[in-house]
């Protein structure tokens, strides 16, 4: 790991629709929000599948990458609370 990997805050990860609650999520980085790596995520309120629990919105998609399994977000399907604002 790099030495920069200790720099996770925990952000809300809710649906743009109907600001629904989808996951808490540990953080990496100063970079907007553009995939979840399943191993960072701390509570899911989505029973597992990519979908908004309240509305039903499609919010990621399943991608491998790197050898492993991530959540691409798909573009304004999600609002962040708990990032800072450049």
């Amino acid at each position: 790991m790099s030495a920069k990997s200790n720099n996770f805050r925990s952000i809300d990860i809710l649906c743009s629709a109907c600001l629904c609650k989808l996951y808490k999520y540990r953080k990496g980085g100063r970079g907007s929000l553009v995939k979840c790596i399943p191993e960072r995520i701390l509570a899911d309120y989505t029973k597992g599948d990519l979908h908004c629990p309240e509305c039903g919105q499609e919010f990621a998609r399943e991608v491998g990458m790197g050898g492993r399994t991530v959540f691409k977000i798909i573009g304004g399907k999600v609002n962040v609370k708990g990032m800072r604002r450049k």
